[in-house]
């Protein structure tokens, strides 16, 4: 079975170390995203401590204390910081979309060149096959006395013309073919389908509402001001709030003393840290904000091009295949009146060269159709189906 475009590219996409990181990144973000649901912004700490004056008077003082430390949320901070972990959550999911939509561009491109170049080879071989039946009704009519040895000449001298087109062809098509094994491991040999991709009714603006690069760049956008807005609350290190048990006595025969400890520590929060993380983040949402803008525009301008390519490359193609008939028609009666004697082998040489490369534009034309197609659903945002 050839294989298709999809096929292609799907290979292309297993092979991206993006594609196999993917579920380790969704894990880490899930972790993320419920560690900030946690009733505490960091673990609790145990805290233990001792006290004795055995090294110095050794009276019998004695102190034991067990307590446990939580940090405490700030307020507003846990919504904050859920909504920043969810953010980065789907930004992983767009922007693994966005790298496989530009590997895709790379394997049509990788793709359609193959096509082109065994499109040339086909074509290069068809000439030769033309040229040294030519040399041999040539060759023919020589031993006839029909035909001069000059003539001859010029006949041998177009097949090896053609065999070194082919040669030069059948190095193009490997070149190609070994340029996409790199990109998806397909063999070189493998049969390719040689339909293009369908036409896309999508218009340009339900396009720009899915096309995985501007969602990349808007989750990547809602996840700086989300943190921008996270940043506005973190003026300061987190509260902690403090429980702890003692145990105590002030000498040698005196009865243990219990005592219970609630305490909460307040940090000072630093104007000049705050500001900066703060200017920071909205530096970083700035970005995000101002490249979706300017990478909608590029794009809006790429699906127009792309339309406008797709129509030059029907027109060619329809012009080069009526072009093709035309030629075809042409050396079918100059190959019967040389036959007949009444045209020289120039002429009919010349008919033959404008025969291939009416063929040749013709086979050219029909792959850069599909070619355009493809780029089309490329600007789009769109793979194979």
């Amino acid at each position: 079975m050839p294989v298709t475009l999809k096929q292609a590219i799907d290979a292309a996409l297993a092979r991206l170390p993006q594609t196999h990181a993917a579920g380790a990144r969704r894990d880490a973000a899930a972790a993320r995203l419920r560690a900030a649901g946690s009733w505490t912004p960091e673990p609790m700490a145990l805290e233990l401590s001792a006290k004795s004056d055995r090294l110095q008077t050794d009276q019998g003082d004695r102190e034991w204390v067990a307590g446990i430390a939580a940090p405490l949320w700030l307020p507003g901070q846990r919504d904050g910081t859920i909504a920043v972990a969810d953010a980065a959550r789907a930004a992983i999911d767009s922007q693994l979309d966005a790298v496989r939509w530009r590997a895709a561009a790379t394997v049509r491109e990788a793709w359609w060149a193959v096509q082109g170049a065994r499109e040339a080879q086909r074509t290069a071989q068809s000439r030769v096959d033309h040229a040294q039946q030519l040399a041999s009704d040539v060759a023919r009519r020589v031993r006839a006395g029909d035909l001069s040895r000059a003539d001859q000449h010029q006949a041998d001298g177009a097949s090896a013309a053609a065999q070194a087109e082919f040669a030069l062809a059948q190095s193009a098509a490997s070149r190609a073919a070994q340029s996409l094994r790199a990109l998806t491991g397909l063999p070189v040999a493998a049969t390719l389908d040689v339909r293009g991709e369908a036409v896309p009714a999508l218009g340009a603006d339900a396009a720009l509402a899915t096309h995985p690069a501007l969602r990349e760049l808007a989750d990547k956008a809602e996840v700086a001001r989300r943190t921008r807005d996270l940043a506005g609350i973190e003026k300061r290190a987190n509260p902690e709030l403090t429980l702890a048990t003692s145990r105590e006595r002030g000498g040698t025969g005196e009865p243990y003393a219990r005592a219970l400890t609630l305490g909460l520590r307040i940090p000072f929060g630093s104007s000049d840290r705050h500001a900066a993380r703060l200017a920071e983040a909205s530096a970083e949402q700035t970005e995000a904000e101002i490249a979706l803008t300017a990478e909608r525009e590029r794009i809006a301008a790429d699906i127009a091009s792309a339309r406008d390519q797709l129509a030059a490359a029907e027109a060619v193609a329809e012009a080069a295949a009526r072009r093709a008939v035309l030629a075809r028609e042409a050396r079918g009666f100059y190959e019967k009146s040389f036959r007949l004697g009444e045209t020289d082998l120039p002429n009919r040489l010349r008919i033959d060269l404008e025969d291939m490369e009416a063929e040749r534009q013709s086979a050219r034309a029909r792959v850069d159709l599909s070619a355009a197609v493809s780029q089309l659903r490329q600007a789009l945002g769109l793979l194979p189906e």
